[in-house]
């Protein structure tokens, strides 16, 4: 006995059907890899905010006077964050004074690009905080 005819042949009323399939889950499958892909912005951009943060504080640490590490601290996180953050990059000192034997420790914040991609325009700030030890060999000139 072989096999019928028809047995390789899809029905009449499954004609297309692959189709349409491919129609409706093309786009579901898009917009779910996009907003992977905005979510992994923002894993990326706390990433570098916390090395920004890491970075603003050991380059104002090492500095002579506060003037100077304040400038030197917004340097660096900006340099850090040129290609992440979409708004201003704001460096806040959150640490008593600059004395020696103390901390110096900066809040860094930015606005990230994150879901924007997508055309959802919600903002989101994210912030990091890093201290470090004022070096006892800063600076003297």
């Amino acid at each position: 006995m072989g096999l019928p005819l028809t047995a390789g042949r899809p029905k009449a009323g499954d004609r297309g059907l692959s189709t349409v399939e491919v129609v409706i889950l093309a786009p579901v499958m898009i917009l779910f890899i996009l907003v992977l892909v905005g979510f992994g912005q923002l894993v990326d951009g706390r990433g570098a905010l916390d090395g920004a943060a890491r970075d603003a504080a050991r380059a104002g640490s090492i500095q002579k006077d506060h003037g100077t590490a304040m400038a030197e601290a917004r340097a660096a996180a900006e340099a850090n964050l040129a290609d992440v953050c979409s708004g201003p990059v704001t460096v806040l000192q959150t640490s008593r004074g600059f004395e020696p034997d103390t901390l110096f420790t900066v809040e860094v914040s930015c606005e990230v690009r994150g879901l924007a991609m997508l055309g959802l325009n919600i903002p989101t700030t994210l912030t990091a905080s890093f201290s470090s030890p004022l070096d006892p060999y800063r600076r003297t000139a």
